[in-house]
């Protein structure tokens, strides 16, 4: 089993020592160096650069600032983040920290057990990480055929490019230039680029396989809104936000259109990552179209429109992840 490092930011000295020991007793775990307060804890993962950080989120003094703000903070220094194991006795905000990439969440005071639980998950993910690379998520479809559906039946389709590799014939390998069909850049390859049409097959008497190599772009996510037969295919990167409507969910795009889809906010929350938040019961905001953050009035604007979204004190964690996640990128503050 692979060695991993580790820090400790927790402003309670005790379950410090507690957690310490804990992880120590693993021969393949090396303690680094541990901080009590957000500014100190930002400090030691930036000179040590572990693994991983225990992290409690619900300090005991709230002047030590600790909270899932660290994690959006570390974005701002660091290209890749160590895992995050958040260790509290407030088993409430478990939910909110696994929607800010949490890796696991342990009560504190933590077993040993379930440390020992979590060391073997980390090796595990490494190794599929390392055996088997990812492909990234091309397609969601939402049905819109069943308006009243319940939990069992909220399925999600994943749709992802197959890369078939048998099926092409050699007379039909060559090098060659091809155009990404989702922006306007030329793509060289020497790798293997064939396109094969097969009239025996079970799709219209027709197949078509792209054998994808390195330098194959991302594709946007697509999300398909289907019903009776119709297939509303909507981009991600074009939702301005999403808002509850009993059990339906009306999204709204940036060219001023409204889309209805049968399925709850919730059900879209748990499907839909970055840049898209809860900031409220009835809203879910993507991030790339908020334009303005009035605290005092608990409203986000969207951009280009009139539109004010309403936050709730609930989600005030939020929409503070938000207003790190922009001063993150290329920002000036006057």
């Amino acid at each position: 089993m692979k060695n991993f490092t580790f820090v400790i930011i927790d402003d309670d000295h005790k379950n410090r020592l507690k957690t310490k020991a804990t992880a120590e007793s693993f021969s393949n775990l090396h303690f680094l160096a541990m901080a009590d307060n957000y500014d100190d804890g930002i400090d030691i993962v930036l000179e040590h650069n572990p693994d991983f950080i225990f992290l409690e989120i619900d300090p005991l003094e709230k002047e030590s600032n600790l909270s899932l703000g660290f994690i959006n903070e570390l974005y701002r220094y660091l290209s890749k983040v160590p895992k995050v194991i958040v260790t509290t006795k407030n088993d409430a905000l478990c939910l909110n920290a696994f929607k800010y990439g949490v890796f696991d969440y342990l009560i504190n005071p933590i077993e040993t057990k379930e440390v020992r639980k979590t060391i073997f998950r980390l090796d595990r993910e490494l190794q599929s990480n390392a055996a088997i690379p990812s492909k990234p998520q091309n397609s969601v479809q939402v049905s819109n055929i069943n308006p009243v559906e319940t939990d069992k039946n909220d399925l999600v389709e994943v749709v992802s490019d197959e890369i078939i590799e048998d099926s092409i014939p050699e007379d039909l390998i060559e090098n060659d230039l091809i155009t990404d069909e989702n922006s306007d850049d030329i793509i060289e390859s020497e790798e293997v680029i064939a396109v094969v049409e097969d009239k025996n097959t079970d799709v219209d008497d027709k197949a078509v396989t792209l054998l994808q190599t390195e330098n194959t772009k991302e594709k946007p996510l697509i999300i398909c809104v289907k019903s009776y037969g119709d297939y509303r295919y909507i981009e991600a990167k074009d939702i301005c936000y999403l808002q509850a409507d009993n059990n339906s969910t009306d999204i709204h795009l940036n060219t001023g259109e409204m889309i209805t889809a049968f399925k709850t906010l919730k059900h879209f929350e748990g499907l839909l990552t970055y840049p898209f938040v809860r900031i409220h019961n009835s809203y879910i905001v993507n991030i790339d179209y908020v334009s303005r953050i009035h605290t005092g009035n608990a409203v986000c604007h969207i951009k280009n429109t009139t539109t004010k979204l309403p936050f709730s004190k609930s989600y005030k964690e939020n929409i503070d992840a938000i207003i790190a996640t922009i001063a993150s990128g290329n920002y000036l503050e006057i």
